[in-house]
């Protein structure tokens, strides 16, 4: 809430008759570090494709020590997977495009096909909302005319969660820890509703990125049953 929406409330306040009081307190809690979420997904490829998902998967664990396993989704064969999604703190976003596997199909000795492709994709990431973060709290002491009420609002508290903006409010109960305890409870259900919104733009993201392999421009190339990697494509895919 801003200085000149605080100043308006006061004023109606003021005009009728109570005479209110408000302290302003800050509570900072530890931040949580931020991270990225990636997606490597075989699209609608068949196995041997499944196959380069759970290789790609393995080569990055071998360069990037912090990967975190989030989700996945086996394929038909042992070891493959339709999609793998990970957590790092390594900035992956050069790594977003299609990556290109070049081998001899492990399943279909006989098969032509040599060139199989993965997409890697960046996820939007869930940000971590508690309200142990950082809030301000107000706390009201009324005063005056009020009537009846003045036993209600006197304990007044009022909680803004500064990271979102979320504000909650409590005039119900007689003792201002009450209400804090209460108006902490309603900003606390105003934040997990926020993070299960998070929650589904994720997984609507990630799963329109499943479907989504752009052909061209690998921004990486591995060869053979080994997986070495070949080359590093700097040309981007034109997705936007």
């Amino acid at each position: 809430m801003t200085g000149i929406e605080i100043g308006i409330e006061l004023g109606l306040e003021i005009e009728l008759g109570i005479e209110i009081e408000i302290e302003i307190e800050i509570e900072i809690g530890i931040e949580i570090g931020d991270y990225m979420v990636v997606q490597i997904s075989s699209g609608q490829g068949p196995s041997e494709c499944q196959l380069a998902a759970a290789k790609l998967f393995e080569a990055l664990q071998k360069e990037y020590k912090d990967l975190k396993n989030v989700s996945y989704t086996k394929g038909e064969e042992k070891g493959c997977f339709h999609s793998i999604r990970f957590e790092t703190e390594h900035d992956l976003s050069g790594l977003e495009g299609t990556v290109l596997w070049i081998c001899q199909s492990p399943f279909r000795r006989n098969h032509k096909r040599k060139n199989w492709y993965v997409d890697v994709s960046i996820i939007p990431g869930l940000t971590e909302i508690s309200a142990d973060k950082e809030y301000r709290i107000e706390k009201f002491h009324c005063g005056g005319k009020g009537g009846q009420n003045v036993n209600k609002v006197e304990t007044g508290v009022r909680i803004t969660h500064i990271p979102t903006g979320l504000v909650s409010q409590s005039t119900e109960e007689r003792s201002q820890y009450q209400n804090k305890q209460r108006a902490m409870q309603k900003l606390q259900e105003k934040l997990d509703c926020l993070q299960q919104e998070q929650k589904e733009i994720q997984v609507n993201a990630a799963w329109r990125e499943h479907n989504r392999i752009v052909r061209g421009n690998p921004v990486r190339i591995y060869e053979g049953e080994q997986f070495v990697l070949k080359k590093v494509g700097t040309a981007k895919d034109g997705r936007n």
